[in-house]
Order: structure tokens, then sequence, then C-alpha cells
């Protein structure tokens, strides 16, 4: 951090003040003041290209214009910003874009159940709702993954420190190994068949299976179309509910607006949060099968499920899906950030950047755990913030935008480029 950073930091009372638990801002201690797009300036004046994309919460930018008009005249027409579940236009609005924009091109029929407005509320609400309609307690989750951090949401997630977090017993979870766990040609799928079909394998039958086609948090591990193919098989075999979470893969970040069209198949529920909201603003939904629909009433409440800033500015983001040529747009980005991911691999051999990931949902995997954290340090003294992934903190995650323009995604890259020439050197 220059001195000019240092100074405007220690003006805000955040170290006196804020809890411990805290992690970006120790790892990018700016204060920023402003935001556009794929941009980002501090209070010192100081420009950063913003590849993380809060987390997911940021598919399209910051601040949308056609987002931020449909949120300003919202405003300025006083409409109820807090609802509980009541019925209200900025709601309906954002149902009617939903079915019409998203679902019924997909042929996908859905009921939505509105929970709070995090991920893992979502994910919560849909383990209630499997539990519910197979009379049945277990989850399958999967090594790697992770699916929030309140109790339920956490058992069902991998990573050894935040489960230590929890403090308390995590159960009625069976992780099973995700595709390529074990590398080589084990089958994971074939495996996860055995065990449920194995009398004495100790795993009963589960009421879900619960999964990400690209593991966000654990590595930017990838699940090929066949395996979630495979998986989707298994679960309907046998009576049990696939869920896919599609928190931080979803609404175009993998390329198509849910992670799992390109395999073909048709989750029995899908759990989304982050960038439904469009805005960056809070919004998590569970969408259910129809048939499976059997929470009564208050059965799985939240004071905050009728965020209707989030319905508005969602569906103003669900609208930029109806012109087929955003989604091509999508596409190309994703086409130009993989070849140079790819490049990157044959060009920098001495760091052994692995492409990982898909769509605009990438990452680089090195031969040495510490230099996702190097790279991460060094491109934010140049100005492009980054963040890593993995259970080992392994693996660079880009996530730039998915609304950035050519030359402006070029222009981030060039900078993560310079970064890995330096290191490259180095070693």
């Amino acid at each position: 951090m220059n001195d000019a950073s240092r100074s405007a930091h220690t003006d805000w009372p955040f170290d006196d003040l804020e809890s411990n638990v805290r992690t970006y801002c120790r790892r990018f201690p700016a204060v920023f003041s402003r935001a556009q797009g794929h941009l980002m300036w501090d209070s010192t004046g100081k420009c950063y290209v913003d590849f993380i994309s809060g987390a997911g919460a940021l598919n399209y930018g910051h601040n949308h214009p056609a987002l931020k008009h449909a949120l300003i005249n919202y405003l300025l027409s006083d409409g109820p910003i807090q609802s509980l579940d009541l019925h209200t236009e900025g709601k309906g609005v954002f149902l009617t874009k939903l079915q019409d924009v998203i679902l019924d091109p997909r042929g996908l029929d859905y009921k939505v159940q509105f929970t709070g407005p995090t991920g893992a509320n979502t994910v919560e609400a849909a383990f209630k709702v499997a539990r519910r309609a197979t009379e049945r307690q277990t989850v399958i989750a999967f090594t790697n993954g992770f699916h929030g951090g309140s109790l339920g949401a956490l058992a069902a997630s991998s990573n050894r420190a935040k489960r230590r977090a929890a403090g308390t017993g995590l159960g009625d979870v069976v992780h099973m190994p995700y595709e390529g766990y074990l590398h080589g040609s084990f089958d994971t799928a074939a495996y996860l068949e055995a065990v449920l079909d194995d009398p004495s394998s100790g795993v009963d039958l589960p009421a879900a299976i619960v999964l990400e086609t690209v593991q966000g948090e654990g590595g930017l591990g990838t699940a090929s179309t066949a395996w979630l193919q495979r998986i989707a098989e298994i679960a309907a075999s046998r009576g049990i509910l696939l869920i896919v979470d599609d928190i931080q893969a979803g609404c175009g970040r993998t390329g198509t607006f849910f992670s799992f069209e390109e395999a073909g198949i048709t989750p029995d529920l899908i759990c989304l949060s982050k960038s439904i909201g469009g805005y960056g603003l809070p919004l998590g939904l569970t969408l259910i099968r129809p048939q499976y629909d059997v929470l009564e009433p208050g059965a799985h409440a939240g004071t905050f499920r009728g965020q209707n800033l989030s319905f508005i500015a969602g569906a103003a983001a669900l609208d930029l899906w109806s012109d087929p040529e955003f989604a091509r747009s999508v596409a190309d980005r994703a086409d130009q950030l993989d070849q140079q991911l790819v490049t990157w691999g044959r060009q920098f051999p001495l760091l052994g950047p692995e492409p990982m990931g898909r769509g605009m949902f990438r990452g680089l995997a090195f031969t040495e755990n510490r230099l996702a954290g190097e790279v991460s340090q060094a491109a934010f003294e140049r100005g492009l913030l980054l963040e890593t992934s993995g259970a080992r903190g392994n693996v660079l995650k880009v996530m730039p935008p998915i609304t950035i323009g050519k030359e402006d995604l070029a222009t981030g890259l060039d900078l993560l480029e310079d970064v890995l020439r330096e290191l490259n050197v180095e070693k």
C-alpha cells in the first residue's frame, strides 16, 4: 500500500471497530470511493481493474446504467422497499421477467421460493425441501465444494478451516469425491453409484445430491458434461433430488444463464443468489420443480425475502438476456479469456499456470501454492484486483464482469501478464 493509501486508511475506524473476521480488506487495504463497470477508484484517486466482481455478485459490473436508472426511477416513485412476502409490483415484474426471459425459453418449469438474501439461505431452503419431499435426511455433497456459512450449508461444505469455525457438529451430510478428485482414471460417479447400491457401504439413501458445476471456492474444479449427466441419472433413478448450487456459477458466469445448460440436465432444485439481484443487491431464491413444492406456509421464512430494490434491479438484469446479442458477447469474451489463459500456460513454464474453470468463471492453478497469493498481491500494487481460491489458496481466480468490453478485458489481462512475466523471470 502506498503512503497516500495508508494515510487514507488510517483516517477511518476500520481497525479499531471492525471484527477480526474481515478478510478482503486485509489483502487489498485501500479505501474505495467510486466504481463504474469493471473499474474502482480508491480515495486517493488510484484506479483499479476489478476482476473479483463481488465474488460473483457483480456479473454485470459496478453501477450498470440500465440497472441504475431502473432503481432511481423506482426510488423516485416511492415504491415499497421491504415487503416480507407481500405481493408487490416489483416482485411481479421480477417473476414475469424470470419466466418470460429465462425459464420459458429453456422449457423449464419451477416454482420460485424467495428465501433470505444470502446464498447459504437458498441452500438451507433446498435442503429442507428435499428432506421433506423424500422423508429422508442425508445429503450427498462433494469434495472441494462450498455452499455457505450457516450450519446446514456448512455441513455440505468441504473446507476444513471453514467447517472448524462452526464450533459444533455438522451432520447429515456425506462427502463424495468430485470428478477428477483422485486424478487418473478413477471414476467418481461409478464410486458414488456403488456406495448408494451397496447395503453395507454405511451410506443411507440420501434425500438429495448437491453440487456446483464449477467449484468457485474450491479451486475452480469443473465437472464435465458426461459426469453431470451420470450424476443426474444416478439421482433420478433412485428418487434422490438433484440440487445445483448456481449461486456463483449462475447468471451467465459460465457463458450460459444456468451453468448446467450445456449438460442438458434438469435439476430438481436450483439455488440462486449473488448476481440474481442484478446490481450487487441482496437477493436469494430457490427454484423448485412443482411436485416438490411441499413446505407449508412459513416453513422457511426470512424478514428480508421481500427486497424490492433487488427485484427491480434483478428484473432489469434479466432483461439484458432477452437480446441474443448479449449472450453472444458473453461467449466472445469467454473465448478471449480462454485463449489468453491457455497461452500463459505455454508462455510461463516455470510457474506452470494451468487454466481452470469455464466461461468467465476462470482461474490459474500454479505449481507452488504460494504463487497465487503472490500474483494477487503484485497485481493489486499494479491496480488489478484478483482473489485466490482452493483449499490451499493455490488458484488465482479471474472473474471480470461478463459485460466487460474486448479492449477493457485485454487491458486487465495485460496487467496480469506483466506480473506473471516478472515472477517467471525471478524463478
